[in-house]
């Protein structure tokens, strides 16, 4: 498994792809220094810097007929990576 495990495609993180900055959900064990170097071989861009959040499972409950059902989302980390000026990312390209 590698350290980029998906990339973000939300609302949000679209509205930020415009100033050069796009989201991945990374390995939770990476550090920003092994992220720029996977985004930079993975996508052949010049990474400017590497900023990291850390998100926490949440508790959920369902009612269904039965019973209360309980569980956890996972948790993951997540990056945000601003490219070289110019420089851009297409995710779209192999559809």
């Amino acid at each position: 498994m590698g350290i980029l495990i998906k990339p973000l495609v939300t609302e949000k993180i679209s509205d930020l792809n415009e100033k050069g900055k796009y989201g991945f959900v990374v390995d939770k064990k990476a550090n920003k220094v092994e992220i720029k170097k996977a985004v930079e071989k993975m996508y052949g861009v010049n990474v400017m810097s590497v900023n990291t959040m850390n998100y926490s499972g949440k508790q959920k409950s369902r009612y269904t007929k039965s019973q209360i059902i309980s569980g956890r989302t996972s948790s993951f980390k997540k990056a945000i990576i601003t490219l070289a000026e110019g420089e851009v990312i297409d995710f779209y390209s192999g559809i």
